[in-house]
């Protein structure tokens, strides 16, 4: 049989240790002619520009597990339905068996699509979902490969910034962190307050914000005297339900494009509080970071691809891979198949009630996170 693997959205540090997964399962099962590989996601799929990963040496595929971003190529494009008859032309111009789609909800959305027109055009195609977002919202898995990774950057990275403020307490930092919808990341930053002295406060999108009270809370802690972070989402909303910052640019999802959310609160502490203020934004760097990557991250990354193939093998389509998680005195997971028409476009929000007061992580995430973001705790030295 001959194989077919893309990429959609936003990469992640781990994305590509699925494909690992994927390659080296069809490679092992004897089973398979041609592994192809979808030159920018859908975009390639479209132009019939795929890659031939058949012949890639063993070693080149082994580098995939510490290549951050998508080595294949992602796209934002999502299909409309003059589009899918032209996928169906590719699939079947290079006699396509298997179709793996790497991503999160839209592209989800897209393999339950192509599924569903495949059975309907009575195309002999075996359709599996391969998860994939840092943003963590996928429906039915307890978790999103992708995510451990981006939580471990923010949780560290506010960390340090945490102990920076705190040394230099001069400043309020505003430290901005991806998530349009959705603040599972953001709230990994939360870890801060945690591990140093420095006050923190964080902000989801799950919750409104009334600028005013946010701006009363930042001025009470920043009195306290012991540093001050406070660490949102790039997606936060005011009680009009409209972004804080909003660039004006629509992606090629349709999802609005937030702009400058912590440059925004730190304007308004400068303006209204006459404090200073500095603004923090890794952008990108939080989704692609390998030396800050997870390694049960990774693992599971991997895990999903070759769980992928294995179903295809058997003859399974119409699934997403999930993931159940065992929280105990040592973290396990199993992996089970979820029906795409079950996932696709759902957003799963962080919980309300772990976000106490509006502006505090409860203790709750962190027995959720912590197995997935870091084997132990970072450990500081604070002498004063």
């Amino acid at each position: 049989m001959n194989i077919l693997f893309a990429q959609g959205g936003g990469p992640t540090a781990v994305i590509n240790s699925s494909l690992q997964g994927v390659v080296e399962a069809a490679r092992e099962s004897g089973k398979v002619d041609k592994i192809y590989a979808a030159r920018f996601g859908a975009e390639g799929i479209l132009k019939g520009d795929l890659i031939d990963l058949t012949d890639v040496p063993a070693s080149t595929i082994s580098l995939l597990a510490n290549t951050p971003a998508s080595a294949i190529g992602s796209c934002r494009r999502k299909l409309t339905e003059e589009d899918y008859p032209t996928v169906l032309k590719t699939l079947r111009k290079f006699d396509i068996d298997c179709f793996f789609y790497n991503g999160g909800n839209d592209s989800m959305d897209t393999c339950n699509k192509v599924n569903e027109l495949a059975k309907a055009e009575g195309l002999d195609l075996r359709v599996i979902g391969v998860p994939k977002t840092m943003d963590n919202d996928l429906d039915i898995t307890d978790h999103c490969p992708g995510f451990g990774s981006a939580a471990k950057y923010a949780a560290l990275s506010a960390s340090e910034l945490a102990l920076d403020a705190s040394s230099l307490p001069i400043h309020v930092v505003v430290l901005e962190l991806m998530g349009r919808g959705a603040g599972w990341v953001t709230a990994a930053s939360a870890l801060a307050s945690r591990v140093t002295t420095c006050r923190q406060l964080t902000y989801l999108p799950e919750v409104p914000v009334d600028v005013d009270w946010m701006l009363a809370d930042i001025e009470r802690e920043y009195a306290k005297g012991k540093g001050l972070i406070v660490t949102v989402s790039e997606g936060i909303c005011g009680l009009d339900g409209k972004p804080l910052a909003d660039s004006g640019i629509v992606d090629g999802f349709g999802h609005t494009v937030p702009g400058g959310t912590a440059q925004y609160i730190s304007n308004q502490i400068m303006e209204k509080l006459n404090l200073k203020s500095r603004a923090e934004k890794p952008g990108l760097l939080g989704r692609a970071s390998i030396p800050y990557a997870s390694e049960i991250d990774r693992q599971e990354a991997y895990a999903v691809g070759r769980y992928a193939m294995e179903a295809a093998l058997k003859g399974e389509s119409g699934y997403m891979v999930a993931i159940e998680a065992h929280r105990g005195a040592k973290y396990s997971y199993d992996l089970f198949l979820a029906p795409l028409d079950k996932v696709a476009n759902v957003e799963k929000k962080f919980p309300v009630e772990w976000i106490v007061g509006g502006n505090q992580i409860s203790d709750a995430f962190f027995d959720y996170a912590l197995p997935l973001m870091m084997d132990e705790l970072p450990k500081y030295a604070q002498l004063r």
